[in-house]
C-alpha cells in the first residue's frame, strides 16, 4: 500500500534554528531518506519551496480564482511530501514517526487510493 505523508512545519521554527541545528536536522533527514530507500519503503521524497511562494486556486462557475499563499490558515505549512510503501497504516505511522522534522512539526499520513472511486469520494 502507498501512503502519502505531508510533512508540516512552522517556517518560523525553522528560521529560528541556528546553522548548527539546521545542519543537524538536514543531515538526520537525508540519512532517514537513504534508510527508507535502502529498506524499499520510499517511493518519493520531495521538499517544497516556502509557503510564501504558494498560490491557491479555486474554480467556481467555470472561473478560476488565484490567491497568494496556502489554502488553509494554519500555523504549520506543508514543507514536503513522502510517498512511502507500507503494509498497513500502523507501519506507515511507524515510518512517519522516524521522520526527523516530525520533532518540530507534524506528519499527516493518508493512504493513497488505487483509483478515484466511482460511487463516492469518501
Amino acid at each position: 500500500m502507498k501512503f502519502l505523508c505531508f510533512c508540516c512545519e512552522d517556517e518560523a521554527d525553522l528560521a529560528a534554528m541556528s546553522p548548527q541545528q539546521w545542519r543537524s536536522l538536514r543531515t538526520d533527514t537525508l540519512a532517514y531518506v537513504t534508510k527508507l530507500e535502502q529498506d524499499g519503503r520510499l517511493a518519493l521524497a520531495l521538499p517544497l519551496k516556502s509557503v510564501r511562494t504558494a498560490r491557491s486556486l479555486t474554480v467556481r462557475d467555470e472561473r478560476a480564482e488565484v490567491t497568494d499563499g496556502p489554502f488553509a490558515e494554519t500555523k504549520e505549512q506543508i514543507g514536503g511530501i513522502l510517498l512511502i510503501d507500507a503494509d498497513d497504516m500502523a507501519q506507515a505511522l511507524d515510518i512517519a514517526a522516524g521522520w526527523p522534522p516530525a520533532r518540530i512539526g507534524k506528519v499527516e499520513v493518508r493512504q493513497v487510493e488505487d483509483e478515484l472511486p466511482v460511487a463516492s469520494r469518501h
